[in-house]
């Protein structure tokens, strides 16, 4: 199984980010099998790239058709996304809460799978004759 085949909405626009000391930042939400994107898509790019295994816990909270989602992350940061649309929302939610908190198995928590570009080679490395 894929994470990608986990994730029900992997884009929202509108997206507003609020974290402490900085000015909210509105932009486009990816999500994708390793990474949580925010980028606001403008000439002065501010982008978040946050690691799913750095997710420590999430909190979803709505009010009228404005769906929030707070983000504690291992680092001890604190993330706000206002999301519109509950819908889209509870998706965002429920994809990193299935994903990458209550990973599925063992199979799931080897590194060769987590990180992408990860990979082991089978050849074995060879020392210099001289060395």
């Amino acid at each position: 199984m894929e994470f990608a085949e986990l994730i029900k909405t992997p884009r929202v626009d509108n997206v507003v980010l609020h974290r402490p000391f900085y000015p909210a930042v509105e932009g486009t939400l990816c999500l994708t099998g390793h990474h949580l994107i925010l980028s606001s898509r403008q000439d002065n790019t501010e982008e978040l790239w946050l690691l799913h295994s750095n997710i420590d816990a999430i909190d979803k909270r709505f009010v009228g058709p404005l769906g929030t989602i707070i983000i504690k992350c291992k680092d001890f940061r604190i993330i706000q996304l206002d999301i519109p649309g509950m819908e889209e929302c509870l998706n965002i939610a429920s994809s990193i809460e299935k994903c990458f908190l209550k990973l599925p198995c063992q199979k799931m928590k080897l590194p060769g799978i987590v990180y992408p570009g990860l990979h082991h080679s089978d050849v074995p490395f060879l020392l210099p004759a001289h060395v």
